[in-house]
């Protein structure tokens, strides 16, 4: 467990039931609760240096800029590197969760280099999609020596 409470970027979540989004995040996702406020159903937690906030909408003060339907976080996903992407998409198989896409190899350009991950996406139970990510093996090469390149 990472005990950096003061990272740069924490994402806060407005969900519409806490407990039903702490279920899946800490059950099937791995993380795990920091602290609470029960009285303002808002929830801290973290998954090695994965943070997040989750806030109850219609408790306490929450921020809202616009109108808010489902699936909430429109235009935005949320990537989580993990040691094992393909265990936490059988964690959430198991416990019924549709995946948004089933887990996949693939190759970005970063820098330069090539680097592969295996990754999947799913939709929390508001909607706010999530990008798991690992790198199992040595995954980054030059981008001379990918497929396809003159190189190859």
């Amino acid at each position: 467990m990472t005990t950096d409470l003061d990272p740069t970027l924490v994402p806060e979540l407005l969900v519409h039931d806490l407990d039903r989004s702490l279920d899946f995040w800490c059950t099937s996702c791995g993380f795990e609760l920091r602290y609470a406020r029960p009285e303002e159903r808002f929830a801290y937690i973290a998954r090695g240096t994965a943070q997040l906030m989750l806030e109850q909408l219609g408790v306490g003060r929450n921020w809202i800029t616009g109108p808010l339907e489902r699936p909430l976080g429109r235009g935005i996903n949320f990537q989580i590197s993990v040691p094992d992407a393909d265990g936490i998409a059988a964690t959430l198989r198991s416990a019924g969760t549709e995946l948004f896409l089933e887990p996949e190899t693939r190759h970005y350009r970063v820098a330069g280099r090539d680097v592969r991950v295996r990754q999947f996406l799913v939709t929390d139970p508001d909607g706010y999609l999530i990008r798991f990510q690992s790198r199992p093996w040595n995954s980054t090469t030059s981008c001379e020596s990918l497929p396809g390149t003159d190189n190859a």
